[in-house]
C-alpha cells in the first residue's frame, strides 16, 4: 500500500505540519532541576531531522510543586528553563519540523517521596484507595490558570502548539474517571459534570493563547494503573465526553491507545479504532497513536525481548478511510530517529529488531 499521502501537509489554525507523522510524547526524566539541556535539544532535533513533521514534547510540569515529581521532569518556569526550551524549539525548527509543548499535571499519581501531598478530584487513587487530598472547589480556577499561563509561555517561546495532557490517569483524566472522581459539587457524578473541569481548563488555555493558536487535547480509556479501564462504553458517551472540550476550544484530539488498530467499540463496528470514532463524533482533526510500526502494544514487552517491526499497511488503510489525520510514533522513533525518512524511502525492511527494554530505559 502507498504511504505517499501520509507525506502531505496539514494545516490547523496557525500550524502547518509538513507531513502526517508526529513524535509521541514520552517522559524521560532527563532535565535535572527541570531544565532541558543541550542534550534534550539534540534528542528532539535528531527526530526532526529524521523526518517527523510534529514533535510533541514529553510532559512538562506546570509551575506548582504539586503538579509533578521528580524534578528531573522538565518545567516551564524560570530563566534557565525557558532558555533551555528556546534551544529545543530552535533546534526542531532548524530541521523544518514543528513542535507542541505537552502540559502535564500528575494529580493524585504524583510521587510524594519529597513530602508534597498529591491532589486530585477526590483524594482517591486508580485502585480506589485513599491517597493525597481532594481539591477544594475554590482551588480549581487557580489550576486552570496554571495551564493557561503555561500555554501562553509556550507560545511566547515559539512552540507551534500546546497539548493538554488529559490521559493515562493523570489529573484531568482523574476528573473524567468515575473511579477517581467521587465529587458532589458539580464536578462529579454524571459524565457531563466530570467533563466540566477539563473543559474549563481548555477554555482558560484558549483565552490565554488567542483564537489562532492550535490546542491539542490527549485523552485515553486506559490508565497507567489499569489497562482495561474505560471512561465511556459507547460512541454516544464518547461524543458526550468530547463535545464540551471541542466547544471550549480544542482543535485536535489525541486519543491514546496501546494499539492504533484495535476496534474501540467492536459491538458497533468490528474495525473502527478509537481515533476513527473520535473523528466520527467530533469532526475535528485526530492524532492516532499506539504501537505504530511495531508488533507489540505498549508495555507488553518482556525484559530482553526483541521487538520486530510491523508493516504499516493497516495504518495506511485507516488513514485512507479517514480515521485519523496524524499518526504519532513512539518506541520506533526511540530505536531509530530516522524511522519516518526511512518509511518515505521504502527502507524499513532493513529496520531489524531491537531490545525493547533497553530502548525504553534509554529513551534517547
Amino acid at each position: 500500500m502507498s504511504v505517499k499521502d501520509l507525506f502531505q501537509p496539514l494545516t490547523v489554525r496557525s500550524l502547518t505540519v509538513p507531513n502526517r507523522f508526529a513524535m509521541a510524547p514520552m517522559t524521560r526524566q532527563a532535565s535535572p532541576g527541570g531544565i532541558p539541556g543541550r542534550d534534550v535539544a539534540e534528542y528532539y532535533r535528531r527526530r526532526a531531522a529524521g523526518g517527523v513533521g510534529l514533535i510533541i514534547t514529553e510532559g512538562i510540569r506546570l509551575p506548582d510543586p504539586a503538579a509533578g515529581h521528580p524534578f528531573s521532569v522538565p518545567a516551564i518556569a524560570g530563566e534557565e528553563v525557558l532558555a533551555g526550551w528556546t534551544r529545543v524549539v530552535d533546534a526542531v525548527h532548524s530541521e523544518g519540523a514543528t513542535i507542541a509543548a505537552q502540559l502535564w499535571h500528575q494529580g493524585i499519581q504524583r510521587d510524594d517521596a519529597d513530602g508534597v501531598v498529591p491532589v486530585g478530584p477526590s483524594g482517591i487513587d486508580g485502585q480506589g484507595n485513599p491517597r493525597g487530598r481532594a481539591l477544594q472547589t475554590g482551588e480549581l480556577p487557580a489550576i486552570a490558570e496554571l495551564y493557561a499561563h503555561s500555554a501562553a509561555t509556550a507560545r511566547r517561546l515559539g512552540f507551534d502548539a500546546v497539548e493538554i495532557h488529559g490521559a493515562h490517569g493523570y489529573l484531568l483524566d482523574q476528573f473524567f474517571w468515575e473511579r477517581t472522581n467521587r465529587r458532589t459539587d458539580g464536578y462529579g457524578g454524571s459524565l457531563a459534570a466530570r467533563t466540566r473541569f477539563p473543559a474549563e481548563v481548555v477554555a482558560a488555555v484558549r483565552a490565554a493563547v488567542g483564537p489562532d493558536y492550535p490546542v491539542i487535547f490527549r485523552f485515553s480509556q486506559w490508565k497507567g494503573t489499569d489497562y482495561a479501564a474505560s471512561i465511556v462504553d459507547d460512541p454516544t458517551q464518547l461524543q458526550e465526553l468530547l463535545t464540551p472540550l471541542v466547544e471550549a476550544g480544542v482543535d485536535v484530539l489525541h486519543p491514546s491507545t496501546r494499539r492504533h488498530d484495535v476496534a474501540a467499540f467492536p459491538d458497533r463496528d468490528a474495525k473502527l479504532s478509537l481515533a476513527g470514532w473520535t473523528k466520527k463524533v467530533t469532526g475535528v482533526p485526530v492524532i492516532a497513536v499506539g504501537s505504530v510500526g511495531l508488533n507489540t502494544q505498549f508495555r507488553s514487552e518482556k525484559r530482553g525481548e526483541v521487538i520486530q517491526p510491523a508493516p504499516v499497511d493497516r495504518l495506511v488503510e485507516q488513514f485512507d478511510a479517514g480515521e485519523f489525520d496524524v499518526a504519532a510514533v513512539g518506541r520506533a522513533l526511540l530505536a531509530d530517529p530516522t524511522w519516518v525518512n526511512r518509511l518515505r524511502r521504502g527502507e524499513l525492511d532493513g529496520f531489524g529488531g531491537y531490545d525493547a527494554a533497553a530502548a525504553l530505559a534509554a529513551l534517547a
